[in-house]
């Protein structure tokens, strides 16, 4: 494994432990499920291959990283939390074929204030708006931001201009995806990008964004399913109007864009 950036826990005993509990909680839910990861390895099994790149936009704890390199792909993990970044670093220590790049993802270069939820780290964020949408929201009740830390800020054409044209790009940023997508001039085979329904209007920026880039096909996985629920390539006004009726106890998920003529939607490929 390759690494830049750097690693630290946040001060105080307090956050220490929620920090720490937090890490311990996402790794038992993330890594020891054994059906998840299942799961995981058949969608994205679907459309990644052996000798692919991929760049995991919000890595967490690195149970995509994992899933994508079981089928074989190159992972370029991107996370800026200190401690998600450490846990990923460990599982990829002895990796030659993953690179941790500890910074977030946005539309231009700089700095960004990341939002840490320490209690749990899959919703930190670097989105104010996220913040305030969560709050009181049905689902996201009891959900804390307990500390601004600041990150590193690069951009996916920064990305592709250092590690070279990923095969799938995987965005999962908590209501930053739209900012992620402003960083990318140029349009990637396939990719996906997280939803919440307390921020749609972010789902609808990042499909703007894809309809600008090139003509994408897409499909909608809800919450941890790994299930594709169209099962075949649909049209931008369909899978908007798919989302905004989706009811607000759906939570989230995730859509897949696929470039048409360039990347095949699980259900169109053929066996490796």
């Amino acid at each position: 494994m390759t690494l830049t950036g750097e690693t630290g826990l946040g001060p105080g005993l307090a956050r220490r432990w929620a920090t720490l509990s937090g890490l311990a909680r996402s790794v038992r839910v993330y890594h020891l499920d054994l059906a998840h990861r299942r799961a995981m390895d058949a969608l994205y099994g679907g459309f990644i291959r052996p000798g692919d790149l991929v760049f995991d936009i919000g890595a967490h704890v690195g149970d995509r990283v994992l899933s994508f390199r079981r089928l074989g792909a190159s992972v370029v993990a991107l996370e800026p939390q200190p401690g998600p970044a450490a846990v990923v670093r460990i599982l990829t220590a002895l990796d030659r074929r993953t690179t941790l790049v500890q910074a977030a993802c946005g539309a231009a270069e700089g700095v960004v204030a990341l939002r840490v939820n320490s209690r749990n780290p899959t919703i930190s964020t670097a989105s104010g708006a996220f913040v305030a949408a969560a709050d009181g929201a049905p689902g996201w009740e009891g959900q804390v931001w307990d500390h601004v830390v600041s990150a590193q800020l690069t951009t996916l054409d920064a990305l592709v201009s250092r590690f070279g044209e990923p095969a799938f790009v995987k965005i999962d940023v908590e209501g930053f995806e739209n900012e992620v997508l402003a960083g990318l001039s140029r349009p990637i085979r396939a990719l996906s990008f997280e939803f919440t329904t307390i921020q749609r209007d972010v789902a609808h920026a990042a499909l703007d964004r894809l309809a600008a880039l090139g003509d994408y096909r897409f499909d909608v996985a809800l919450g941890e399913t790994q299930r594709m629920v169209f099962g075949a390539p649909v049209g931008l006004a369909e899978v908007r109007r798919y989302l905004d009726g989706l009811p607000v106890s759906a939570n989230s998920g995730d859509v897949y864009a696929f470039l048409d003529g360039a990347a095949a939607h699980p259900a169109e490929r053929t066996p490796a």
